[in-house]
């Protein structure tokens, strides 16, 4: 059974049947963490200890050890405003809808600290964005991935921020995709169900797991076919990191386009999966009233399906 205590460290102390290198362990066990991280912490910090020993990231823990492990509080860095154009769907006094272009990223983290959408919002809106995430992530709702475009809400107003926050937890918004998978698929709509967690190796990926893991479920109906490939409509119910991209995947159908979960070579040039929020609905956190907006895929996506159309008319002939 694995302890931990609440205190300035947290404290593992290794269960009958566990083992292995420090760095992996330590890995398995805290999932917020990379596994670069924590070899900095052991190697560089000195910042974990075996036993009140310091150790090397590949020592091997045995049942019975005793692991503290110190983490720093991240630094939170404050965000400066950069004039960067933005795609406003819907603004008023509250909240704003933004479609958010492929290759930009939501808020700022390492080795994306400009450029993102915080940025540009700080711009627009000055110190009209709700407090409550912090100086990094002002405003901010939820995330779409870098490489995926689409829909996304902003709270400019704390009481906003908590009543859009709610519908989040909720799951009682409206979210929908469309995407291009690899392959064609046999039934005409289905419901993934199935959770999704931090990937055990690769710290950067999620994959579908019962261990550390929470509910995913992702509804799909079919829109069109292309022999080899399959366009889709993709609900959210839950709104996991990567979810549609690692059901899609797991499901035989990686998105097209997509570096990590997808396939090694792919037929079109592309930067980035061909995956957008195309659909978000909620209740507006002041009027009360249910508002739905839509968005139109960006050319590139439209582009590819326009060859595959063509392909398939040609064939059809």
């Amino acid at each position: 059974m694995v302890q931990v205590k609440k205190t300035d460290k947290t404290v593992i102390v290794v269960s009958d049947g566990e083992g292995g290198r420090l760095d992996k362990f330590l890995a398995e066990k805290l999932p917020d963490i990379t596994r670069s991280h924590i070899k900095k912490l052991i190697t560089e910090d000195a910042a974990v200890k075996v036993n009140q020993k310091n150790v090397k990231a590949n020592q091997k823990v045995k049942p019975g050890d005793v692991i503290e492990c110190t983490v720093p509080e991240a630094e939170e860095i404050e965000a400066v405003p950069e004039d960067i154009p933005l795609d406003i769907v819907y603004e008023d006094d509250c909240m704003l809808v933004v479609n958010k272009p492929q290759g930009m990223v939501v808020h700022p983290a390492p080795g994306n600290y400009t450029g993102t959408l915080v940025n540009a919002l700080l711009y627009h809106c000055g110190s009209e964005l709700s407090g409550i995430n912090g100086k990094k992530r002002p405003g901010i709702l939820h995330r779409i991935d870098k490489d995926t475009s689409g829909l996304l809400m902003v709270a400019k107003t704390d009481s906003a921020h908590r009543a859009l926050s709610e519908q989040i937890k909720e799951h009682s918004l409206t979210r929908a995709y469309i995407a291009l998978v690899h392959g064609n698929i046999k039934r005409d709509a289905g419901r993934i169900d199935a959770p999704i967690g931090r990937h055990p190796t690769d710290r950067k990926k999620m994959t579908i797991t019962e261990k550390n893991s929470r509910e995913a479920v992702t509804d799909y109906r079919v829109l069109d076919r292309f022999l080899k490939y399959t366009l889709v409509e993709c609900v959210l119910k839950t709104g996991r990191t990567h979810q549609i991209r690692v059901h899609m995947s797991k499901n035989g159908h990686p998105i097209v386009g997509d570096k990590t979960y997808g396939v090694k070579k792919e037929e079109f040039s592309l930067k980035g999966q061909l995956l957008h929020a195309y659909k978000i609905g909620f209740i507006h956190p002041e009027t009360k009233k249910y508002m739905e907006f839509l968005s139109e895929p960006p050319e590139y996506f439209k582009n590819v399906l326009k060859s595959l159309r063509l392909r398939r008319g040609a064939i059809e002939k």
